[in-house]
């Protein structure tokens, strides 16, 4: 079995997990979150999360990007998965720096497609799933900060063409802050024997 340790190798100026034995450097890299807030008549789409972290709290569908697939195409099947919903995006509403977890979260505006009443049903990964009006939102049960500052973000821009994509608030430019009970970033040892061991 391979040793790894933490050191800065020749040519780099930052500590990398590294094995000892071939040398090769386990490069720890940003995970592209895409999801998005889809709205119908002013009421915006949330899900109630099956799955920890957070599992009871509402969230935006959301999810990590899976390869081979664009930012927008994520946020849909995001979508789909979560909520049973087929949307449209209209453009990036926020860009939003998780720096404590390393993410990257691409939230886009979006509405459905279907004509009329709009057709929704939660995914595996959701409890229940509805449609808030913004006085309903469940504001004391959002599962993560991102959640709200999606939400704040979409109720400023309004309906009207998007500006520039929104991002992390002033009081956490770089996502330093956490939530009780969330879970920092996994070890990246113990995320490297993990994936080797599958």
């Amino acid at each position: 079995m391979s040793r790894f340790s933490r050191r800065v190798p020749d040519g780099d100026h930052r500590e990398r997990v590294s094995c000892l034995d071939c040398g090769h450097v386990f490069y720890e890299n940003p995970k592209p979150v895409v999801g998005a807030v889809v709205s119908h008549d002013g009421r915006v789409l949330l899900c109630r999360r099956a799955i920890e972290p957070r599992r009871g709290y509402w969230t935006l569908p959301a999810g990590y990007m899976e390869l081979g697939e664009t930012a927008e195409e994520g946020a849909r099947r995001e979508v789909q998965e979560e909520a049973g919903a087929v949307i449209e995006t209209d453009g990036i509403l926020a860009l939003f720096s998780i720096s404590r977890i390393g993410q990257i979260q691409i939230i886009y505006r979006g509405r459905f497609v279907e004509d009329g009443r709009p057709v929704f049903a939660a995914g595996e990964e959701s409890l229940e799933v509805g449609l808030f009006g913004w006085s309903d939102i469940p504001w004391s049960d959002l599962a993560f900060p991102t959640v709200r500052w999606a939400l704040e973000a979409w109720a400023d821009a309004g309906s009207g063409p998007l500006q520039a994509p929104y991002g992390n608030p002033a009081s956490d430019p770089r996502g330093d802050v956490s939530l009780p009970g969330l879970p920092d970033r996994a070890d990246p040892l113990h995320a490297h024997s993990l994936m080797t061991t599958r």
